[in-house]
């Protein structure tokens, strides 16, 4: 099972890859620039741990609280993804999980399915 985590909500764009079980991660600057190409860098970092977006099992991506701009460009990315490919998706904000301390994107997948995160269903969370 592959799964691809996405977060564009705060100072920085990252990337997780759980494919197998290594876990690969990257960030870039969170920029408007960044943001007009966040398909081409999601396509680079897959293809770069030998993937087809095909290959993933799961989306999740950050629905915040956080910036309106990648929140917005995060969740139109999944939701394309997921009209194109069918793949489903999970909208998470760390908030969902409590107090839980362990919150690394590593954990996303776990703790969306611990605390019943609902599947395809976007409720973005932006700081005014």
């Amino acid at each position: 099972m592959n799964n691809l985590i996405i977060d564009a909500a705060n100072k920085k764009i990252c990337l997780s890859l759980i494919k197998d079980k290594n876990i690969y991660s990257i960030s870039y600057e969170n920029s408007k620039t960044n943001y007009e190409k966040l398909t081409i860098l999601i396509n680079e970092f897959i293809n770069q741990h030998d993937l087809k977006i095909d290959e993933i099992s799961k989306l999740y991506v950050n629905r915040g609280p956080g910036s309106f701009a990648g929140i917005r460009n995060s969740l139109s990315v999944v939701k394309a993804i997921f009209v194109a490919k069918k793949i489903d998706y999970y909208c998470f904000s760390f908030n969902d999980f409590g107090d839980f301390n362990d919150c690394k994107y590593e954990n996303v997948p776990s703790l969306c399915e611990k605390f019943n995160v609902k599947k395809n269903l976007i409720n973005p969370i932006y700081i005014s």
